[in-house]
């Protein structure tokens, strides 16, 4: 009986919805920055253009992500030593949110500083924010993949379904 697979699609679904979230959420509905607002400000139209060609390589990034973590995870179901325990698969997509908000805050907002949460404000609490939820998400994700405890249905399932 193995975690691995189900933590493995669960990690890369988390990084994709943290991606969608992040992009969807922030670069479209709030608009509070682009991929490159920083860097490239979107006070023109040529700025505009260049912000939605990078955010769209964004979306496509975290849509082969998510695609992948799909695939991996329909791999896993179909393996017969690996649970079906939503717990540790929840846990792995919080840790994968985490470990995104983590990383591209790191890099994108303090060490090449191509874009801020909120954008008008320069690097802020935000930034510090978005990291620092990065990392009390990757905690509680993997606290609840370390808390899940794989039961073993194999002999239950023999058990119930043995002929007198």
């Amino acid at each position: 009986m193995t975690l691995r697979p189900l933590i493995s699609a669960g990690l890369l679904l988390g990084v994709g919805m943290g991606g969608f979230i992040d992009g969807i959420i922030f670069h479209q509905v709030l608009q509070l920055h682009s991929m490159l607002s920083a860097v490239r400000p979107r006070d023109s139209l040529v700025g505009l253009e260049i912000n939605m060609f990078w955010d769209g390589l964004f979306h496509a990034f975290t849509w082969i992500t998510t695609a992948v973590g799909l695939w991996l995870l329909w791999r896993a179901a179909r393996r017969p030593e690996v649970p079906w325990l939503g717990r540790a698969l929840v846990g792995a997509m919080v840790a994968g949110w985490g470990l995104f908000n983590f990383v591209e805050g790191i890099v994108d907002h303090f060490l090449l500083q191509v874009h801020h949460v909120v954008e008008s404000a320069g690097l802020s609490v935000w930034d510090w924010l978005f990291v620092g939820s990065g990392v009390l998400m990757m905690v509680v994700g993997w606290a609840m993949v370390a808390t899940t405890r794989p039961r073993d249905t194999s002999d239950r399932w023999v058990e119930a379904h043995r002929t007198p």
